[in-house]
């Protein structure tokens, strides 16, 4: 395994192409969105009502309560949910 110094490793990462917009964008809201998901989950196990209403029709529960319907927050539920 090569080993590499502080200074070698620099000069790589600075040799890389930024990172797409894209990226940058996603890491800077990835925190914010799992936040939300966290808080929607919880809501869920607490609040049976509620998690019912989720089950049963994911996108309509969400938009009720004025929560962010995005493809990537729809599917991080369904998959968080189907664990519980």
């Amino acid at each position: 395994m090569t080993v590499f110094g502080e200074e070698q490793l620099a000069r790589l990462i600075r040799a890389l192409p930024p990172a797409p917009e894209g990226w940058v964008r996603a890491a800077q809201e990835l925190p914010l969105a799992r936040a939300e998901l966290d808080q929607i989950v919880a809501r869920a196990e607490a609040d049976a009502a509620f998690r019912e209403r989720l089950v049963a029709d994911l996108e309509a529960a969400l938009e009720a309560e004025g929560y962010e319907r995005t493809t990537a927050v729809l599917a991080a539920l369904r998959l968080r949910l189907k664990s519980k």
